[in-house]
């Protein structure tokens, strides 16, 4: 089903200066404080062009950036066209783990089709800005984030004979995650790879709006009479493909942080929860272990925090969420987010799917101690903490042709920006 391509990526050469240098995290969780920061290190860092601040009009600064980037040999585009390999080793909290990915051009199909299949609400602002910077750049910069089923391994038994070999690239980055990259320009083997992917589904991890940009790109120049055939580099879009299974593949739970609710009451909020939630004291210190627990025994829980206080919710009768949300699939209405946010967040606390997709009374964040301090320092009202979703729960919610909430995952780690690029035009 899904129809990979082997490209020469975009990559910086020597003259940028040190790669450790040049490459950053995902634009959309860095910091304006962070992103001065990494161009005072180094000023052709990948941030320049990735989140454009520059100038009256940004975007067309990004682009002249990338050509004068292009004309100095400062990037240059790899030859032949080829795949290849990205791993991540980092800590987790069993110990080092790895995971490593194939990186291709994969087409782009809309979602009805079947063939790459979304798990998140996406964000009309962050299409926009992505769309506006492709538009000014003709490249990703970053790569999309999926998985997919490898049952026999024959793709994963591949990847780890190339992974044998020294790695062409490594560096050493923040929070101590190595970087790898392999190279793969051998035809039989890239053929070999992209045949075992025509009868396989991908689900994106982490990306939706890139992903969701690519599609309307890719209209957008077929629109203009750029894009003519199949075969125009702006069909495809650069993935970096994860088996679904790998041991090392790490999820987050995004916590809620709730505020600006007025005349908010924990005490009424806590009897509301008690409709459909035992409610038992607890405390900050540990909650995630205490979650753990619960979801260790088959009963969905929570946690509320509340200034110098926090109590465990645990769903009394699943079957409620049949009621609540009667049109989705069984696996929807049994995510920890789906429980939060149909009956806590929108029943009791009023806070609609638009004021969560706009952010405004609702933050969303894996740390524990920014909701302590928020709600305790009165930034907040309230939070609430969550278990993370299971990969084969959102492979569930992908299949049936769902969306969950936005920011219900966090895979760790993040795929970095820099390391490989895809330039279309």
């Amino acid at each position: 089903m899904a129809t990979l391509k082997a490209f020469g990526a975009m990559r910086f050469t020597p003259k940028a200066g040190d790669l450790r240098q040049l490459v950053c995290p995902p634009y959309d969780i860095i910091s304006e404080e962070e992103r001065t920061r990494y161009l005072d290190v180094n000023p052709h860092n990948i941030i320049r062009l990735e989140l454009p601040r520059e100038g009256a009009a940004p975007y067309a600064a990004a682009g002249e950036t990338l050509r004068a980037w292009l004309e100095d040999g400062m990037l240059a585009c790899d030859e032949p066209e080829s795949l290849y390999l990205y791993e991540e080793e980092f800590n987790a909290p069993g110990g080092r783990e790895k995971v490593c990915g194939l990186v291709a051009r994969v087409r782009v199909e809309e979602f009805e089709k079947g063939v790459v299949l979304p798990h998140e609400q996406t964000l009309s602002k962050a299409k926009t800005d992505r769309f506006q910077l492709m538009r000014a750049t003709g490249c990703n910069f970053s790569s999309i984030y999926s998985l997919f089923f490898d049952a026999d391994r024959g793709v994963t038994t591949l990847i780890e004979g190339v992974c044998r070999e020294n790695a062409e690239m490594e560096i050493r980055g923040e929070e101590d995650i190595a970087h790898r990259v392999w190279r793969i320009t051998d035809k039989a083997l890239i053929q070999k790879l992209i045949g075992l992917f025509g009868d396989k589904k991908l689900y994106i991890a982490d990306g939706h709006h890139r992903y969701e940009t690519a599609l309307n790109y890719r209209n957008h120049l077929r629109e203009q009479g750029v894009v003519t055939d199949e075969s125009h580099p702006a069909n495809y879009v650069m993935m970096t493909l994860v088996n679904m299974e790998n041991p090392g593949l790490v999820v987050y739970p995004t916590h809620r942080i709730v505020r600006g609710l007025a005349d908010f009451d924990p005490a009424k909020v806590l009897a509301g929860c008690r409709e459909y939630f035992d409610v038992v004291q607890s405390s900050a210190e540990g909650i995630d272990r205490t979650l753990a627990e619960y979801d260790s025994r088959g009963q969905k829980a929570m946690a509320l925090y509340t200034p110098g206080s926090c109590r465990v919710l645990a769903l009394r009768e699943p079957k409620v969420m049949e009621k609540m949300l009667p049109g989705a699939s069984g696996a929807l209405q049994m995510l920890d987010v789906s429980v939060l946010h149909t009956l806590v967040l929108e029943k009791l606390l009023g806070i609609d799917k638009e004021n969560m997709a706009n952010q405004r009374n609702l933050v969303y964040t894996r740390d524990m101690s920014q909701c302590i301090a928020d709600v305790d320092g009165g930034r907040a009202n309230c939070a609430f903490f969550l278990n993370p979703t299971k990969v084969e729960e959102i492979a569930a919610v992908a299949a049936a042709g769902e969306k969950m909430p936005q920011k219900s995952t966090y895979f760790y780690p993040k795929l970095i920006t820099g390391h490989l690029m895809n330039k279309i035009l």
